[in-house]
């Protein structure tokens, strides 16, 4: 049974939509400019109604994540690597191994100077995270 866009909106309600646009600016589809002036209406809605005017030209789930329907080839005639963001994300992830590894270095030169230097212990920090990516970029992404 479909709500009555006339209904006040709940906290909830509102939340529930600001998540669902922060995740469709994660996977590109509207712009962080855009997921502001987004997230500025969601917040100042007072109705289901409204809140559905904000999201109405966005889907309500990940079409990529759909099951291909019978008369689509199936995902073999793909190519092997995923074009829907999954190396953004990769670059996304050495990204943040650099700026941890970076900052824990800093830390440790910063006391090293100070206090005398000590045992490398940001090795064990960066070093088990970086051996997991490099393993998965050497084998690439996982196929269902």
């Amino acid at each position: 049974m479909a709500q009555n866009p006339d209904i006040r909106a709940s906290d909830a309600d509102r939340d529930r939509v600001a998540a669902s646009l922060r995740e469709h600016c994660a996977v590109g589809r509207i712009t962080v400019d855009e997921l502001q002036e987004r997230l500025e209406d969601v917040y100042a809605a007072r109705t289901l109604g409204q809140l559905e005017e904000v999201t109405a030209d966005l889907p309500e789930e990940d079409l990529y994540q759909l099951p291909v329907p019978a008369t689509q080839p199936k995902s073999t005639d793909m190519p092997a690597r995923r074009t829907d963001g999954g190396a953004s994300v990769e670059r996304a992830a050495w990204a943040g191994l650099g700026a941890i590894g970076a900052l824990n270095l800093a830390i440790w030169l910063i006391i090293g100077v100070t206090a005398g230097f000590v045992y490398p212990w940001w090795i064990w920090v960066v070093g088990p995270w970086a051996a997991v990516l490099i393993i998965r970029t050497i084998m690439g992404p996982r196929r269902g």
